[in-house]
């Protein structure tokens, strides 16, 4: 444990991508253009299924979830990253540091639930269709993501709460673009085996338990899937879950890499870059090119605003 309390940091200076050089504006501007279309791919998700009545249904009511989930991830990394590759570097009070922390906490807790809860409506929608209307319900929904809010405000508070007491003794430098758990506790002189133990514990019911729940979930439908006697019953089927299970694949295989393996400066950068942009933009590309509902609503409301506007 350290003990040197006398200089506590109060800022704290983001490193970000240092061998970027004459790549920083082309980095920049793809950066920029991924953010945008992020933000209006997941809104425009929210405003289809807000207007189409078709798309009422427990499982576009958690896309639209899935969705504010993604904007509020990459509204709280991806500016700020901005600034980090365009200055090479950034310095921040701790506080702010913290709060970036906060939120990155809330909106990746809030997907894991989120796509455990989306992959239990798809197992009783494919293994129990007969009892889906009468299981999976508004009541379900509202106390389902009532359940996911709550738990996810429980966990922010549970791991911040400590952090915020932290003693940092420095150096102030945090070799990566955004702040991150490992990287605030490398910072402190505190000892930080509590949260440390903390952060292990509620690893088992925001990680390992939904991603178990979702692979039980995803081995009876597979099971269901194969005993569908016509090749184009199983198509069909496996279409309406093929999107959410991409998704799946895509989150869960990022932190994995992430947070099991021990890697180290631009790798663990690149793989943090990946979950943290990439991932979000992917999201709502995955559900709108491969899902003919979607696709469809969007197509009507476009034709109806189009009607308006030359009758206007």
């Amino acid at each position: 444990m350290k003990n040197n309390h006398s200089n506590t940091l109060t800022e704290i200076l983001l490193l970000g991508f240092q061998d970027l050089h004459s790549f920083k504006i082309s980095f920049f501007l793809l950066l920029l253009l991924i953010f945008c279309v992020t933000i209006c791919g997941n809104l425009l998700i929210i405003v289809v299924v807000s207007y189409s009545r078709s798309l009422h249904s427990p499982m576009y009511f958690f896309l639209t979830q899935l969705s504010f989930s993604d904007i509020l991830l990459s509204t709280i990394i991806v500016p700020n990253m901005l600034h980090v590759v365009l200055y090479e570097g950034r310095s921040l009070p701790f506080v702010d540091c913290l709060i970036q922390f906060i939120f990155f906490t809330l909106s990746g807790a809030l997907e894991c639930l989120l796509l455990t809860v989306m992959s239990y409506d798809r197992y009783q929608a494919i293994c129990n269709p007969l009892h889906y209307s009468s299981v999976i319900d508004l009541t379900f929904c509202l106390k389902a993501d009532l359940l996911c809010w709550v738990m996810t405000f429980a966990l922010t508070l549970t791991q911040t709460v400590p952090m915020s007491q932290l003693h940092l003794c420095g150096p102030n430098i945090i070799d990566h673009f955004f702040c991150d758990f490992d990287p605030i506790l490398e910072l402190s002189c505190s000892d930080t085996f509590y949260i440390k133990l903390v952060d292990m514990i509620l690893v088992v019911p925001f990680v390992i338990c939904p991603f178990m729940v979702i692979m039980v979930s995803y081995i009876y439908i597979i099971v269901t899937i194969l005993k569908i006697p016509s090749t184009t019953g199983r198509q069909k089927t496996f279409s309406t879950c093929s999107s959410h299970l991409a998704v799946v694949s895509l989150y869960y295989g990022s932190i994995i890499c992430i947070y099991l393996f021990p890697n180290k400066g631009n790798v663990k950068k690149i793989l943090a870059l990946f979950y943290t942009v990439v991932t979000p933009l992917l999201n709502p590309m995955i559900y709108s090119l491969s899902n003919r509902e979607i696709k469809q609503a969007f197509k009507k409301m476009l034709d109806k605003i189009t009607s308006f506007c030359q009758i206007s």
